[in-house]
């Protein structure tokens, strides 16, 4: 089955803006990782390794199957395999904190899965997308190199990471300092990428919006369903449990957004897709925080 995608063409200069975003969010997280995160890390292996299956394998493969028993088109796939492989969103730390989860082993593993990422993402998600056929045709039919697009992608990821983690190591207070001030940066670059794009294609998403968000909600939910699972029957910490529920679900759908649109082509329903999964996740996460606190003020009453 071959697709006629709709595609978002964008000029060379709005291409380099997003890979400039791109490195700045990888920028933000490394400059913000500290001895204890490694402390925590060596540890906690277990937790970590518990957490680190649900998210990068887990998702993917059940991102995977979901596609494939909803026979949705080759573009959403593609959206939907893409979130699934992109690393945890800074945002799952904070509704941690509200969710009364475990605030140090989520930003381990959302450390964990930046850092991954910036070394395989490209290759995590030509891996996940060669599993669903009409999705990997879908990226053929734009003739992308793929061993260029490892590399450029890889490039534009692994060297502000090591940059942010030269400067964590040697400098922590200017590590410090560029921290506060680069993370709200990086969160509102993310968060208007994906209201501009939503904004800018809203033709698109008025079209997709019916196949599009029931999707999204769905393709959510089973991600904090995977956090959850995970968390509460392999690791004996509710408050672990609470944070890899969280963790699972909040994933950094910018991230997706500007991969789609800058290096695969701009495939305009994966793009509405990663988009919109990038707004709704918010709503997910802190419905699931707050039914969280609901259960300990019931354990906390009783």
């Amino acid at each position: 089955m071959e697709e006629q995608a709709v595609q978002i063409s964008v000029s060379p200069l709005v291409q380099q803006i997003l890979a400039a975003s791109l490195a700045f969010t990888m920028l933000s997280v490394a400059v913000g990782l500290r001895p204890a995160d490694f402390v925590f890390i060596r540890k906690n292996p277990y937790s970590l390794i518990v957490g680190s299956v649900a998210q990068l394998i887990a998702l993917p493969l059940l991102t995977i199957l979901l596609v494939k028993v909803l026979n949705v088109s080759p573009a959403l796939a593609l959206g939907m395999i893409i979130v699934a492989c992109c690393p945890g969103g800074s945002m799952s730390n904070l509704i941690t904190k509200i969710a009364g989860g475990d605030a140090a082993y989520s930003v381990a593993l959302t450390m964990i899965s930046s850092m991954f990422s910036a070394a395989v993402l490209p290759l995590a998600i030509l891996f996940w997308v060669g599993l669903h056929a009409p999705a990997d045709a879908l990226i053929d039919q734009i003739n992308i190199d793929r061993s260029s697009f490892i590399i450029r992608t890889s490039l534009i990821l692994l060297l502000p990471l090591g940059v942010g983690i030269y400067i964590a190591h040697t400098k922590p207070h200017l590590a410090e300092k560029l921290q506060r001030r680069f993370m709200p940066i990086s969160v509102l670059l993310l968060t208007g990428i994906i209201i501009s794009g939503l904004f800018t294609n809203w033709e698109l998403l008025k079209d997709y919006s019916l196949s599009v968000m029931p999707l999204v909600i769905l393709h959510n939910g089973v991600a904090f369903v995977v956090g959850a699972l995970f968390g509460f029957f392999l690791l004996n910490d509710p408050a672990k449990g609470r944070a890899l529920t969280i963790e699972v679900g909040i994933q950094n759908a910018g991230l997706g957004l500007i991969i789609i649109i800058s290096e695969l082509g701009g495939f305009g329903e994966a793009a509405v897709m990663v988009g919109a999964w990038g707004i709704w996740h918010l709503i997910g996460g802190f419905i699931v925080a707050g039914v969280f606190r609901y259960w300990l003020r019931r354990e906390h009453i009783n």
